[in-house]
């Protein structure tokens, strides 16, 4: 990119940097004529789609190689790393219809699943093993390994069927009296020959939207002169009702989660993840993600034809069984597969920044779209949404220019004309930029381990402490989902089941009143100019939402500092002025950043600021507050060097947390001294004071000091309800640390009503999907529940 860009002539940088959108089509005509008698475009362009040089080829010889090594490791008896190099082997294996050995594949799979059983992932065993018997279907170790799979999971007359077949396909003498010694061990368990077909469904769970919770809002999308379009609902909607579901127009991995997560659902890959059939890019977590994406069945060998006369009825029904996967034919004759225009032997999908590929998907599928229902076969599809291409920085438009260039040359194959899809291509990738959700998904909370247990340090197995962490995982184009817009104190959350976006109200909103939710940024996670500013660079938008439009005790206090004075309980800010206007308002500056604000209506709201900033609501004359000062007694710090003395306490507290979770030789007692010298520097409501009682809290409870530790998340619960609201979704994850700190005490009672505080929280902002979203929660009320009986 950079050394397309450096080369560009500076006519003609500054050709584009002018431009707007009428303009487009002499911009990137006179780009792409520039380049196209460019060596260096010519290098770039064989860098990105040459297939010799490509990195995602597939490749018999590298299979090989790392099934080699995953037999070297598995004979030594590491069977993780086994693991790991026969789905690599995997990986690089060819598997599409003509190119496999199916010989190959097939033990690849059985070996992959003798690695899994070996560490108890029985059901992932289970899952290779029919792609091995699908893929190869007369390999006796395959059938062998799934019936001692099943054995294990105690399904006796399904493994004494797999054993059986296994029987019948075993060439060797010690081999076949070995699996009549392990069908002999199993009829003995069940006591009995007579079987009784076992239909064990092994395939991945996909979450997906719960259909028995129906969308019944009536919903428009309206326009106002504030913010332009957004939507509303004809109908009062009541606290806690699914307003919306939504699949996406297109999605894409973000780059982070390639190696961790599903290309297509986005959930967290299993141990037993799928490959793409032509490339070693994109993950999957089962078969219906795989066909979904690239288009293609997972392959059922004709082989299996040639067991029907060797075996019994019973046991070819469940030979057939065994290798007939829960892929759903899609009835929607639109679905395209979003990876197959990708996969043509190069990777430029896996170089380029995916928001660009994303808006290659999203060509894609609006121009077949167009094909299949209007019949042009020459035409190019956009979309009808709202860009920001006029104000694009002018360095950032040039970078467009170029990768929309780039991208028309990687799909030329699938496009009428490169010239005609360029100008389109600028557009669309400002509209991604415009329109694009990040989805976010939370981290596995499979048997808690989304939190640090305190068994390695403390002998009690129920205290939970660290936070829930949230990770984005994809970015995505939704229709209807785009048109809501933001506010800094939504009331409406988002969520996201597998790609499916859900909306749901967090309070009652009255017919025809704006539905908002949350574009990232909101009034407890973040002062008034760091949510201006990230709105701004992102979506190019000053926001003037409730939050950001009055006056509020968040803002005033997330940042600031203690007061001096030791019977004062002012705030004082860090970066911004506050200065009272002729008409009431305030103007808040900070260097380049001016934004005006209303003085809250509501008493208490003004009573709770009052405290901490009594001086903003002076009536005599006009006044001006600058960094530094105090907001209730014109006091004064030395903002640099208490903003240095904030950072160290939180460094050391930082320290020392890790020392704790080290086992490191270390006295605890120099955390209270840390957080000690933080709460004389910074005022009691910040969120620095929150996130340190926090880390104090967790590291307490990592050596068995419950009660401590109870006392230091109680302090973090109390700032957080200021900054935020006591309904607050980040409140509620505080609320399950303490009822674990409980349960830690032996206080069962507590925890099952603080359990219950937290549920109500996520029951608001979750509905029916809480236990999708934090199964955690449900298990650590039963655990509560058990221990009062």
């Amino acid at each position: 990119m950079e050394r397309l860009k450096s080369v560009v002539p500076d006519e003609l940088k500054l050709l584009i940097a002018k431009s707007t959108v009428e303009d487009l089509y002499l911009t990137c005509s006179s780009l792409l004529e520039f380049f196209q008698s460019l060596p260096q475009f010519r290098s770039v362009i064989g860098e990105v789609m040459g297939c010799e040089v490509a990195l995602c080829r597939k490749s018999s010889e590298s299979a090989l190689d790392w099934k080699k090594k995953g037999n070297a490791c598995f004979i030594e008896g590491d069977y993780t790393k086994a693991l790991n190099f026969y789905s690599k082997a995997l990986q690089y294996a060819p598997t599409s219809v003509g190119n496999m050995d199916q010989e190959f594949v097939g033990v690849l799979y059985a070996n992959r699943a003798s690695a899994l059983h070996k560490m108890g992932l029985f059901e992932e065993c289970i899952r290779d093993c029919g792609r091995a018997i699908a893929v190869y279907p007369v390999y006796a170790k395959a059938w062998y390994r799934r019936g001692k799979a099943n054995a294990s999971l105690k399904r006796h007359e399904t493994a004494i069927l797999d054993l059986e077949i296994s029987l019948s396909l075993e060439g060797s003498l010690s081999g076949k009296n070995q699996i009549k010694e392990d069908i002999q061990l199993l009829h003995s368990l069940i006591g009995t020959r007579s079987l009784s077909f076992s239909n064990c469904d092994t395939r991945i769970e996909i979450m997906h939207g719960d259909s028995a919770e129906q969308c019944n809002t009536k919903l428009e999308c309206v326009t106002t002169p504030d913010k332009g379009r957004g939507m509303i609902s004809s109908n009062d909607i009541s606290p806690a009702t699914l307003i919306h579901c939504e699949e996406p127009l297109a999605a894409i991995v973000v780059k982070s989660c390639r190696e961790t997560h599903c290309h297509l659902c986005f959930s967290e890959l299993p141990m037993d993840a799928l490959f793409c059939t032509s490339c070693t890019i994109p993950v999957y977590c089962s078969e219906h993600c795989l066909e979904k994406a690239v288009g293609i069945k997972f392959i059922q060998s004709e082989l299996i034809y040639s067991l029907q006369n060797n075996l019994s009825e019973q046991h070819w029904q469940h030979a057939m069984h065994s290798i007939s996967w829960n892929t759903q034919n899609n009835a929607d004759v639109f679905h395209l597969p979003e990876h197959e225009h990708e996969c043509g032997g190069s990777h430029w999908s896996a170089v380029l920044p995916t928001d660009i590929v994303l808006a290659g998907r999203v060509m894609m599928r609006s121009t077949e779209r167009i094909k299949l229902t209007e019949g042009y076969l020459n035409h190019v599809g956009t979309l009808e949404f709202s860009h920001n291409y006029d104000q694009i920085p002018p360095n950032e438009k040039l970078e467009i220019h170029v990768y929309a260039i780039l991208l028309a040359h990687c799909l030329c194959r699938h496009l009428p004309s490169i010239e005609l899809a360029i100008s389109k291509f600028i557009l669309l990738i400002s509209q991604i930029k415009l329109n694009s959700m990040a989805i976010v998904h939370m981290k596995s909370l499979k048997d808690h381990d989304t939190f640090k247990k305190s068994s390695n340090l403390a002998a009690n197995e129920h205290v939970f402490t660290s936070t829930i962490d949230q990770v984005r995982v994809g970015l995505a184009i939704y229709s209807t989902g785009r048109l809501f817009n933001h506010s800094c104190k939504p009331n409406i959350h988002a969520y996201f089941l597998s790609r499916t976006l859900h909306l749901r109200s967090i309070e009652h909103v009255p017919a025809r009143y704006p539905l908002e939710i949350s574009y990232g940024p909101q009034v407890g996670q973040l002062d008034l100019q760091q949510r201006q500013q990230i709105l701004e660079e992102q979506y190019s938008f000053r926001c003037h939402c409730i939050g950001c439009s009055e006056l509020n005790l968040s803002d005033l206090v997330i940042n600031s500092f203690k007061c001096p004075k030791q019977d004062c309980f002012g705030a004082i800010l860090g970066s911004t002025c506050y200065e009272k206007n002729e008409d009431g308002s305030l103007m808040v500056s900070a260097a380049s950043f001016h934004h005006k604000i209303s003085m809250p209506l509501f008493i208490e709201c003004k009573r709770n600021i009052s405290k901490v900033a009594h001086l903003l609501f002076e009536k005599d004359n006009l006044w001006k507050l600058n960094p530094g000062c105090c907001l209730n007694c014109f006091a004064c710090v030395d903002l640099k060097s208490s903003s240095t003395m904030s950072n160290k306490s939180m460094l050391d507290i930082d320290w020392l947390k890790s020392s704790v979770f080290a086992d490191e030789e270390r006295s605890i007692s120099d955390i209270p001294r840390s957080l000690s010298e933080l709460r004389s520097i910074r005022h009691p409501f910040s969120k620095f004071i929150a996130q340190a009682e926090d880390k104090v809290a967790e590291a307490f409870a990592m050596i068995g000091q419950f009660d401590i530790a109870k006392q230091h998340c109680e302090a973090s619960i109390e700032i957080l309800e200021k900054l935020y609201h006591k309904e607050h979704i980040a409140v509620a994850h505080e609320w399950m640390k303490l009822a674990s700190l409980h349960l830690s005490l032996g206080d069962h009672a507590k925890a099952l009503r603080t359990i219950v505080k937290a549920e109500a929280i996520f029951s608001l902002h979750y509905g029916s999907h809480v236990t999708k979203m934090f199964s955690f929660v449900e298990d650590l009320k039963k655990e509560a529940i058990s221990l009062g009986l």
